[in-house]
């Protein structure tokens, strides 16, 4: 599992198909569409956050395909920019000392939940 630290706590990174651990902290799904073969009650997530996941056109433009991956990072990116989501992410993160980004794309380098990790890694704690 990757992770940042900053003053509201840590972010880290991880597919919902492995097992929860207690050091995951504050568990948040942060894909638009509930992971395919994944029980609600085996997921162990604290929250669901559909609205900071990327836009249903930006996901199946990328379509999970590597050589998509810096376009794709780019413009989810802007989408961030002005997704209010962010900001409701941020807030939650501060109340809990760790907090992990979940994620069921299969490839563990080039996916949105790291885009979001760096993205974050870029805002000012507050």
């Amino acid at each position: 599992m990757r992770s940042m630290g900053e003053s509201r706590g840590t972010f880290g990174v991880k597919r919902i198909f492995e097992p929860p651990a207690d050091g995951d902290g504050f568990r948040v799904l942060v894909d638009r569409l509930w992971p395919r073969g994944m029980a609600k009650e085996d997921a162990a997530v604290d929250l669901w956050l559909k609205d900071v996941a990327p836009s249903t056109q930006l996901r199946k433009e990328f379509n999970h395909r590597p050589e998509r991956f810096a376009g794709f990072s780019e413009r989810y990116r802007l989408e961030l920019d002005a997704n209010p989501a962010v900001e409701a992410l941020l807030k939650l993160a501060a109340e809990h000392p760790r907090t992990t980004l979940l994620y069921a794309a299969r490839n563990t380098e080039a996916n949105h939940a790291l885009v979001l990790l760096e993205y974050l890694r870029g805002r000012p704690a507050g």
